[in-house]
């Protein structure tokens, strides 16, 4: 992996709140990264995240139209607790590093992986925040977005709304089905000029979860996969919000909590302790 930033890697991460890594991975690691996640898929056997009953396609209690997402992308979070390859990939400690040196933070904790498939002739994925979904609340949370086929134009590659974080909330807006639904709540942004970010496999980019975002229809006969982390930082609390975590976990929680928990969300990376 590229684990070493540029400061012009920083800097335009800093202002866009996204930046493109070209050939993140090289040609053997990519294999590795496709073997890995298709593995973890198929042993899921359509299980959307551990410890729920929830398949892909079915409604997950945030998108209530089922037949529509459905057909926006499937979706399988935290294959790193069911497949050991695939943990090998998200605990890796030279990625916590270059999250860190993105964000700004001593430390990162995974908040979950996602697995991301547009199938053949998928839906787009309307302009949304990541963020306001979580359970914790920081302006640095980011993730990483890897390219396991080709991410372009033609398929669904992603799009930015360059800047948008730096006066984006924690008010979540939800995600529509009409791209510009967003705007009703952030007026100001319907004038900007978007920005696709097509990439190779093996490429990646990373983006702040208070970025505007979302991506193309996939208007191909072809498959478009992507393997995509959250990271929060090491001290992040509870907010109140559920998301991923089970009504087991909630019960135990208060907002103000620290969220943790080395079975959930992992430490992979600490400036203190890797000097």
């Amino acid at each position: 992996m590229k684990t070493e930033l540029t400061n012009e890697q920083i800097l335009l991460y800093q202002q866009n709140g996204f930046v493109l890594i070209e050939d993140f991975l090289n040609k053997d690691e990519l294999e590795f990264w496709r073997e890995a996640v298709t593995e973890a898929i198929r042993q899921r056997n359509g299980q959307k995240m551990p410890g729920s009953d929830t398949k892909v396609g079915e409604d997950d209690g945030i998108n209530k139209d089922a037949d529509y997402y459905g057909k926006v992308f499937d979706q399988m979070l935290n294959l790193w607790q069911t497949n050991d390859k695939v943990k090998q990939l998200m605990l890796d400690q030279n990625l916590g590093k270059v999250v860190a040196d993105l964000a700004g933070w001593e430390g990162t904790r995974i908040w979950h992986d996602q697995a991301l498939i547009k199938r053949p002739w998928a839906n787009p994925t309307s302009w949304h925040l990541d963020t306001p979904f979580w359970s914790f609340s920081d302006r640095r949370a980011l993730s990483i977005w890897v390219a396991l086929d080709d991410a372009t134009l033609e398929n669904g590659c992603l799009y930015f709304i360059p800047g948008s974080y730096h006066t984006t909330t924690f008010d979540n807006p939800g995600i529509g089905k009409n791209m510009d639904a967003i705007f009703d709540f952030y007026p100001q942004f319907i004038q900007s000029k978007s920005i696709a970010v097509p990439m190779k496999a093996g490429s990646c980019s990373f983006h702040n979860g208070l970025t505007i975002h979302g991506a193309g229809a996939n208007m191909t006969n072809g498959f478009r996969r992507a393997m995509t982390c959250a990271y929060m930082p090491d001290g992040a609390t509870f907010n109140g919000i559920k998301n991923i975590l089970s009504d087991e976990q909630v019960a135990k929680l208060k907002i103000g909590d620290l969220l943790n928990d080395e079975g959930q969300n992992p430490l992979i990376y600490s400036k203190s302790t890797a000097m």
